[in-house]
């Protein structure tokens, strides 16, 4: 099937991604490794055509995993290669049709709970994040969204992401703890303002010490929302010992389903080498694509596994998103005719 590779394209196919819930016919292949194929982008400060670095390229039927592969220690491995990785969909090996392994800019949501318990902690929380920023690739484009039993954006109206320290540290130095946790709504809120970044990989970072006891979405609705978006949602609970409302079971399974990892520190002191640990991981990820041996658009859920081995690395751990749901025929060409594709 063709390839496309202008930002033209790939905001058509974004109509179809925001339209239903799939993984399937809609992921995107991050175009890093291939920048001397990206679109030429007009009107440079020299006159002279320029090279878009993040111009990506599409292949409408191509599923496009991100992987972290670790050791027993749980340290990130590098270096392994196309051949060291297999697929299955429903229990059948794919044929991995794209790999890579680069450090591509991500745009990276940082949900900070502000709800009255976390006012001792906030400190560290914001020291964490700022230690997360520093440790990222410096293209990454970043955003705060706070929440108690209300969510706001951390960021200026008119600055929605931001590559700067400064007004990243300004945002986090805003927070205010008070008030009950709206988690589910500050989740959804992030995962929908993830969308209107241009960066070809798309994370969440979610810092909580309580259960939801304020939101209007629920659970299910807000693992939808993550199973239809491509974004890797990790998770950092705060929890005291004696809290009645902490729930860390929900943090671990927003984040196993999309390839991400939840964190139970034992103590605030932890909190700086999480984040750092994060941002090391990102930067470490290998993306995966395969065009489904099940090209049947029957709505159902296809559970993804992939493994990894090479010699002298010993068993190797591979985290990724568990599945997708595939469209359904009728909701592809509803999409189509609405996109003009």
């Amino acid at each position: 099937m063709e390839l496309f590779s202008t930002r033209v394209f790939a905001r058509k196919v974004s109509v179809i991604i925001n339209r239903f819930p799939a993984v399937f016919f809609l992921l995107i292949i991050l175009a890093g490794v291939g920048r001397s194929q990206a679109a030429p982008q007009k009107n440079s400060p020299s006159g002279q055509t320029q090279i878009d670095p993040y111009t990506i390229k599409v292949r409408v039927d191509m599923v496009v995993l991100t992987a972290t592969v670790q050791n027993h220690k749980g340290t990130p491995v590098s270096g392994l290669d196309k051949n060291d990785f297999q697929v299955f969909e429903d229990g059948v090996q794919q044929q991995i049709k794209y790999f890579s392994h680069e450090d591509i800019p991500v745009t990276v949501g940082l949900v900070v709970d502000n709800s009255g318990s976390m006012s001792p902690k906030l400190p560290e929380v914001v020291a964490a994040a700022l230690a997360f920023a520093h440790s990222s690739n410096p293209q990454d484009q970043m955003f705060v969204v706070n929440f108690n039993e209300h969510v706001s954006f951390g960021l200026p109206a008119s600055t929605p992401f931001t590559d700067q320290a400064e007004p990243l540290r300004v945002a986090l130095s805003r927070i205010k703890a008070d008030g009950q946790t709206a988690l589910y709504d500050a989740v959804a809120v992030a995962l929908e303002h993830l969308k209107a970044g241009n960066r070809d990989k798309r994370v969440l970072i979610v810092i909580s010490d309580g259960a939801d006891n304020a939101s209007k979405h629920n659970l299910a609705q807000v693992m939808e929302m993550a199973g239809r978006s491509d974004a890797i949602i990790y998770a950092l609970g705060l929890f005291d010992p004696d809290d009645p409302d902490k729930n860390p079971r929900v943090l671990k399974q927003i984040a196993k389903s999309t390839g991400g990892e939840a964190f139970m520190p034992e103590s605030l002191k932890e909190v700086v080498p999480i984040c750092e640990k994060i941002a090391h991981d990102i930067r470490n990820q290998y993306t995966i694509a395969y065009v489904p041996t099940n090209g049947n658009q029957d709505g159902t859920f296809r559970a993804i596994q992939m493994k990894a081995e090479a010699p002298g690395t010993g068993r190797l751990v591979v985290r990724t998103r568990t599945g997708y749901t595939a469209p359904l025929k009728t909701q592809l060409n509803a999409a189509g005719r609405s996109s003009h594709l």
